[in-house]
């Protein structure tokens, strides 16, 4: 696990020092090691840096960039099963220095070429420079659990784990794209392939992308789909088929991230999800598994009680951390460092907390992300379902063109609710489209488009992103596996990966993901639709599982969000961050926003008025990252 920056510059104006200089912004990622080469092509300088964490071969023998024959690497992630595919090499007559998963991916792509990432099973982002064929190639992992960002400009082509190396290069030019600030106000996060700033891009999941030194010309190739596997025909198998072999595939999945050469723990929330982690990788272990959890003095929000039940049940070596305002305060300034992008997700407070607490007592932490888009975990799944496919299509398009005449503030009673008039507006979009896949992208924004619209200065064009992914799929798809396959493109990728990377990273602690594992997706996409949800019980056949673990009885609990308590913070300790933050004057360095509307939100907000705290929260999210990045002195 590491962070990788390079360049590769047509102009041959970079220096080593640049190279130096991106690679270390990145040193939360690696603290470990650090490697560094430039070298002189034909047609461009390429410089290629790696920070790293030692978590598979500790030595000096893992040190990247990483060389053999024609070929110079730098890498980023763990591939879980690389002592198979070492072992497949061995037999093809390769020989090894190391014993490092760096080395088989080396090797593994001058066997095979780029098929090499079929044999994977991990995360990961490699760039591989060819001297031979005079290219670059740089991969990233099926689910998109580790990052890679990069810029174009004609002439210069950077490259990083993450944005913040970027900016040492001085051919990075830092324009905001009001359209990706648009997207990021809708849903709290940037989908990809977009960035924040123009000309700048994510490398989307499950893509590599080659840059001929010869032409200049970047092609992208998809190598593998989470559609096609939804595409399949459902398969005919019976309940007790379907649970024995997701179990095996969770176990080997499971056991798979134990692997590494430094202590390992998990975080722990007492939810489905991570009970099953900690429940199956516990069971046959004398070696007490390190879990960790945050609580909070506010009931409606703490989840901690729940976990300590689930760690003592399971015998786990148990650690928690009740947090407060203060704690959220001391970590408030530092979220733009950690997330250099505008990223807003509700638990980054608690994500970045419980990373810090883990850091303290191992080297890597699995986490359970994942669980719910695919096994269909969350109540949106349910909700688009509900407002498009159980009303007739003549009631939608009927109650769709009423609402349109109609102003939400204008009706007694309900205009006082709740986010009324977003939600109205909502339901309007909803059925006037009458698609579900429509409705879960509406019920996903916190900020519509029209809103958006209305807080900044320049309009929404329309950028095309994975919500719009159901064109890829079968029209004979059931409904319910349409929604978790675009869910897993957009809300897990750029959401809820993006959160736990930079938190663990931000403290040198690996983060690992192992329900994404895409054995599993590509098994249980091709379930039918009632082993998920079944009589309005989410992730059905996990909770099966699960019981066969754990007492039903400790689980049967309300789902709850793993979010801090900002809506009671906010009002109290933190209330001062709104005031300033969202300020006129504030709000005038960038020229953005239109600061009336922004302000009203804000007073409204804090007045006590029906607002949601997520509208206020995305813009105040905004506000302290172009601070840090174009006033601070980054």
């Amino acid at each position: 696990m590491c962070g990788i920056a390079g360049f590769c510059d047509f102009n041959k104006n970079s220096s080593a020092q640049v190279l130096h200089e991106m690679t270390d912004a990145l040193t939360h990622r690696g603290p470990n090691d650090s490697g560094y080469e430039v070298y002189d092509a034909k047609n461009a300088l390429i410089g290629l840096g790696q920070r790293r964490l030692s978590i598979i071969d500790l030595s000096a023998n893992g040190r990247q960039p990483m060389e053999f024959e024609n070929l110079s690497m730098i890498f980023n992630g763990e591939i879980y099963n690389y002592n198979e595919i070492r072992n497949e090499l061995i037999m093809e007559g390769y020989c090894f220095n190391s014993t490092s998963d760096s080395e088989v991916i080396l090797k593994g792509f001058h066997r095979w070429g780029i098929e090499v990432v079929e044999k994977f099973i991990g995360m990961f982002v490699f760039v591989m420079y060819d001297n031979e064929k005079q290219e670059i190639t740089i991969c990233r992992d099926r689910a998109g659990v580790k990052p890679l960002y990069y810029y174009w400009n004609g002439s210069s082509f950077l490259f990083a784990s993450e944005l913040k190396s970027l900016h040492k290069h001085s051919d990075f030019h830092k324009e905001i794209d009001v359209n990706s600030l648009s997207l990021f106000l809708q849903y709290s996060y940037i989908p990809a392939p977009h960035t924040i700033f123009k000309n700048t891009f994510k490398l989307k999941p499950a893509h590599y992308l080659k840059l001929s030194l010869g032409d200049k010309r970047i092609t992208e190739t998809k190598y593998w789909d989470v559609c096609d596997y939804y595409n399949k025909p459902t398969l005919s198998i019976s309940e007790n088929d379907a649970i024995a072999e997701v179990e095996r595939l969770l176990i080997s999945a499971y056991e798979y991230r134990m692997v590494a050469d430094v202590p390992v723990g998990l975080f722990l929330s007492g939810g489905y999800d991570s009970t099953s982690v900690a429940a199956i990788l516990q069971k046959n272990r004398t070696e007490k598994l390190k879990t960790f959890t945050i609580g909070y003095k506010e009931a409606s929000f703490n989840e901690a009680p729940e976990a300590k039940k689930i760690a003592e049940y399971l015998g786990t070596d148990h650690h928690e951390w009740y947090v407060t305002a203060f704690d959220a305060a001391d970590i408030f300034h530092k979220l733009p460092e950690i997330y250099d992008e505008p990223f807003a997700d509700n638990s980054v407070v608690p994500t970045a907390l419980v990373s810090k607490l883990a850091s303290r007592y191992v080297k890597v932490s699995l986490s359970a992300d994942g669980g719910d888009e695919v096994f269909a975990g969350y109540n949106k799944f349910n909700q688009s379902i509900k407002y498009t496919e159980a009303v007739p299509t003549f009631i939608q398009s009927l109650f769709g063109n009423m609402m349109s005449y109609i102003n939400p503030e204008s009706i007694p009673y309900f205009n006082k609710q709740y986010n009324f008039a977003t939600r109205y507006k909502k339901m309007q979009k909803i059925w006037q489209e009458k698609s579900p896949a429509a409705a879960m992208k509406y019920i996903s924004q916190y900020i519509t488009e029209d809103e958006a619209n209305v807080f900044l200065k320049h309009k929404y064009a329309g950028y095309k992103t994975n919500f719009e992914s159901e064109k890829n799929l079968f029209p004979d798809v059931n409904t319910l596996n349409k929604l978790l396959a675009i869910d897993y493109q957009t809300f897990l990728v750029d959401n809820n990966l993006v959160k736990v990377d930079r938190a663990t990273m931000s403290v040198g602690l690996e983060g690992r993901e192992p329900m994404l594992d895409h054995r599993i997706i590509e098994f249980v996409a091709q379930l039918p639709a009632h082993l998920k949800i079944r009589n309005q019980t989410n992730k059905y056949i996990l909770k099966q599982i699960v019981h066969k673990y754990v007492p039903q009885h400790l689980m049967d609990r309300p789902k709850m969000p793993f979010i801090a308590p900002l809506t009671v913070w906010f009002k109290d300790e933190l209330k001062e961050k709104i005031q300033y933050y969202l300020s006129e004057k504030k709000l005038n360095e960038s020229g953005l926003f239109n600061n009336a509307p922004v302000i009203k939100l804000s007073k409204d907000y804090l007045d006590g008025k029906r607002v949601t705290y997520q509208k206020v929260w995305n813009i105040l999210v905004f506000q302290l990252w172009y601070e840090k990045w174009f006033n601070g002195a980054a």
